[in-house]
């Protein structure tokens, strides 16, 4: 069971990586724009996190806030679980995790169109180095998730009597 404590912490941390992947790589294109190893970053691998940018700030309009208001929060609060032994901390982390993972996969769709319509058309994700992106994190976060539920189901049982 200790094993799969530690693990819920793979999804926070992925999680938190990858966004600050994303802003080291976008402030870097900022000292050095004639770079073409920063511009196929940002324009081919961190593009997911470019577009979920771009709805974000449709609420909360502040440079870096999906590194330093919802990914590090997030990886903290994972720390603080993990540092204290505690089951909640790391949990809810998870459980926060899928949650930003998830508006990063809403956010990889196209903009919705002119006109409203009925559909029951399935979500497009293009393959690529985008894909693998989200399919880490997502994948990674989901995994923290699935495990923080087992533990708790399973929980601290006290033993059967005889």
């Amino acid at each position: 069971m200790i094993r799969l404590f530690k693990l819920q912490f793979l999804g926070p941390l992925v999680l938190f990586l990858a966004t600050l992947s994303a802003e080291l790589a976008a402030g870097a294109l900022a000292y050095w724009p004639s770079s073409e190893t920063l511009w196929y970053l940002n324009i081919e691998i961190f593009r997911v996190f470019q577009r979920s940018h771009s709805v974000l700030t449709q609420f909360i309009d502040i440079d870096g806030f999906q590194l330093f208001g919802i990914a590090l929060p997030i990886f903290a609060l994972a720390c603080a679980g993990l540092w204290m032994r505690s089951r909640l901390p790391l949990a809810v982390s998870a459980q926060f995790s899928v949650g930003y993972a998830t508006v990063l996969l809403f956010s990889w769709q196209a903009p919705a169109p002119t006109s409203m319509q009925a559909s029951l058309q399935a979500m497009a994700v293009t393959s690529g180095d985008n894909f693998y992106m989200i399919l880490g994190i997502l994948g990674s976060c989901l995994l923290s998730a699935v495990i923080s539920h087992i533990l708790y189901l399973c929980g601290d049982r006290p033993p059967k009597a005889a």
